[in-house]
């Protein structure tokens, strides 16, 4: 029954509404029976658009199916899908908590600050609205669409947590919570509380002569052997024009055994707390505020 709800969740991504990681998700929360779903996603993939918004032109919104939801297909990115969800000017209510995933890839260290499915999650704490980011560790040749089921399902005491609490005073309104979930979820190690490292993907550019020489990178920005979008056309680009692709050229991991990717490629469910920007560490605090007294020196002797 309606009453017995324990609250609504809005269901948002960035890889698109009929990814396999959204579908899982839906699917998951819809059978338990103990929630009333909504959905608000990108009607395309938007992979790696971080927190930009859509400004300068209205979006397109259609209404889809979706067993058990009220779904909602948008142009915009997954900022845009999350901020119009909690609006009310597409629901009738503000939603009790905002989960954005399962997105393809993992989404630890800096690799954040690139994320679309961070940045859904983000944009309803930008709205005071509780929420959770989540991201499956897909490896191509290992893991298969099921697995979005199996993280869909170890998520769900999270998600249910989250919810009930959330209406507790005490419940933190600062950060919202980013999860991520090992490639080998059905023999993971439970549940680790993570900060965010500086691991990432270091990426470079090489010259190519037309699209078909470049490749897609996935959702985390890890995988280049992904199929060549379609929706390109070379013909649109002049003779004049020079193609650069991105390309993978080594990876950073860090040291430290409490930041998410480590923990995560140790097997554990990572639930990292985020805010909604990051503060310089204290030892950059201390030296610009011993070299701003001194510009004012530095300028005039400079002038000289």
């Amino acid at each position: 029954m309606e009453g017995e709800k324990i609250g609504t969740i809005l269901i948002t991504n960035d890889d698109g509404i009929d990814a396999p990681g959204l579908r899982a998700l839906v699917q998951s929360l819809v059978s338990t029976d103990l929630f009333n779903i909504q959905v608000c996603a990108p009607d395309s993939e938007k992979s790696a658009v971080s927190q930009s918004i859509t400004w300068l032109q209205p979006v397109a919104v259609k209404q889809v199916n979706m067993d058990g939801t009220t779904a909602f297909a948008v142009s915009g990115t997954p900022a845009d899908c999350a901020s119009l969800g909690v609006s009310k000017a597409l629901f009738p209510t503000v939603p009790d908590l905002v989960v954005s995933g399962i997105n393809m890839g993992s989404n630890c260290g800096y690799h954040i600050v690139y994320s679309g499915t961070v940045a859904g999650a983000r944009e309803a704490f930008f709205n005071d609205v509780p929420s959770i980011s989540i991201s499956y560790n897909w490896i191509k040749g290992k893991s298969n669409l099921n697995d979005f089921t199996l993280a869909a399902q170890v998520c769900l005491p999270i998600i249910s947590s989250v919810l009930v609490e959330a209406k507790n005073p005490s419940y933190p309104r600062k950060c919202f919570l980013n999860v991520d979930v090992p490639n080998d979820v059905a023999n993971h190690k439970g549940y680790k509380l993570t900060k965010q490292g500086k691991s990432i993907i270091k990426m470079g550019w090489r010259q190519v002569t037309s699209e078909t020489e470049g490749q897609k990178m996935s959702s985390d920005m890890t995988n280049t052997d992904a199929e060549i979008p379609k929706n390109f056309d070379p013909s649109s680009i002049s003779p004049e024009h020079l193609l650069f692709a991105r390309e993978v050229r080594g990876s950073v991991v860090d040291d430290d055994d409490d930041t998410d990717y480590r923990r995560l490629l140790e097997g554990y469910i990572t639930v990292t707390p985020l805010a909604a920007v990051s503060n310089a560490e204290v030892d950059c605090q201390d030296y610009f505020k011993n070299w701003l007294q001194s510009v004012p020196e530095l300028s005039s002797s400079s002038c000289l």
